[in-house]
């Protein structure tokens, strides 16, 4: 009789685990917060709608248990008590597993950290790389203003040049980024997000080289799909 409950207990106890994995257990903190709502949002075809939200009144501690069918972006709003819906928001990806959220309500989007998804941490690891041509071509951009009017072209072709060579490095970097980390959804993301208006033979590449499990993914799908739409629009491959 007790080996056959013991039996019955390991049992109970895997198919919990189990349950744990297939969720997303979103736990966090945001300082400061003591009345207000937290909306738990994606996007739904080209809707973004609310899959869950949670009260806060009087602990700024917040948790919310989602099955992610496909690791993607998630998003996370604070509305106040008096009903208002904060201008910023904290993006992150989401996966199955147990992630953490830490930030506070003046800060709400910038000042947040993620834990526990290997997504978002490599999203935010191209983030960083990204800042630099950003900065890059906030500098041409002072270029341009301070140039104003004094209609100097041969500096304006020198800028374009310059922008021109921006762009493409960037892509070089996202799709560079996308092969080293094919095993990953952020990979067919950051194609869909940063690259998808690069030559199409490249996001093939890319597609090509997804192991089979991020194929068939939520952004691996759409991936795909992209790509068979661009080999019918475009006029040069």
């Amino acid at each position: 009789m007790r080996y056959f409950l013991s039996i019955a207990i390991l049992f109970l106890t895997l198919i919990g685990c189990a349950t744990d994995i297939e969720k997303m257990n979103l736990t966090g903190t945001v300082k400061g917060l003591k009345k207000g709502t937290l909306l738990l949002q994606k996007f739904e075809d080209t809707v973004l709608v609310t899959v869950d939200s949670v009260i806060v009144d009087g602990d700024s501690n917040f948790s919310f248990s989602e099955k992610v069918e496909s690791p993607e972006i998630y998003y996370l709003y604070v509305r106040l008590k008096d009903g208002s819906l904060r201008d910023d928001r904290i993006t992150f990806f989401a996966e199955n597993g147990a992630i953490n959220i830490k930030t506070n309500l003046k800060n709400f989007g910038s000042a947040a950290t993620v834990t526990g998804s290997a997504n978002d941490s490599l999203l935010k690891e191209y983030d960083k790389l990204k800042q630099r041509y950003v900065a890059k071509n906030l500098e041409y951009i002072e270029q341009r203003l301070k140039k104003g009017r004094k209609g100097n072209d041969s500096l304006e072709m020198d800028l374009n040049r310059k922008q021109q060579a921006l762009i493409s490095n960037k892509y070089l970097t996202t799709i560079n980024f996308a092969l080293n980390n094919k095993e990953y959804e952020v990979a067919p993301y950051l194609m869909l997000s940063e690259a998808y208006n690069s030559n199409v033979k490249y996001l093939d590449t890319v597609y090509n080289a997804l192991t089979p499990k991020i194929k068939d993914s939520k952004y691996g799908k759409e991936l795909e799909s992209f790509i068979v739409k661009r080999k019918t629009t475009d006029t040069i491959l």
